[in-house]
């Protein structure tokens, strides 16, 4: 299975019992789906599980029989062949098919290409390499990215500009920030500090 041709669809978590069963953080729509998909396999390809979806996130692993041998999974992402999934809809795409298309301006300046799609858990982030290999963090919302075109091979970013946040009225403008104090020590009788 080629590695550009494959989707992540999930996580191994921590283990559950002792007879082997272990979570799974599931990427797919239906988190139970991540069982159907046949054969998962690891990141680098080697190694493949069969997964038995039980309910709320867990799952049985054909050959793992243990916590020992659940606890070893821990951590390992879970890949499938793009050709197992359902194509998708008309507008829809998959964050893997946006790898490689070329970023440019609205105005048709190209900023690079897609290196990554990435969710570190607040939103989706894309990630751009220009052509001297430096790389630009960005947004995966609408109003950066206005406009995906898989079969063109392209998307349109609008880079969002530097924020300024004026003060607000009643606040003190930056001149005007009150310092702040340090309380002072104090000796009690039976010799506890004090502020």
């Amino acid at each position: 299975m080629s590695m550009s041709r494959r989707i992540l669809v999930g996580e191994f978590g921590r283990p559950h019992g002792v007879r082997g069963l272990i979570h799974v953080r599931s990427h797919t729509a239906e988190p139970a789906a991540i069982a159907g998909y046949g054969p998962l396999s690891d990141e680098g390809g080697t190694r493949s599980f069969v997964l038995k979806w039980l309910a709320d996130g867990l799952v049985q692993v054909e050959g793992v029989a243990d916590r020992d041998a659940a606890a070893k999974l821990t951590g390992t992402r879970l890949y499938v062949a793009r050709e197992a999934l359902p194509p998708p809809e008309e507008d829809e795409f998959y964050l893997s098919d946006l790898i490689g298309l070329r970023a440019e301006t609205e105005a048709g300046e190209v900023l690079g290409t897609v290196a990554a799609v990435e969710d570190f858990g607040a939103g989706s982030l894309v990630t751009l390499r220009d052509a001297n290999g430096r790389e630009t963090l960005l947004p995966f919302t609408k109003a950066v990215v206005p406009l995906v075109e898989v079969a063109a091979g392209r998307i349109v970013v609008v880079p969002p500009g530097e924020l300024e946040v004026p003060p607000q009225p009643g606040e003190a403008e930056a001149g005007d920030t009150p310092r702040p104090r340090r309380p002072s020590m104090r000796r009690r009788s039976g010799g506890r500090d004090a502020a």
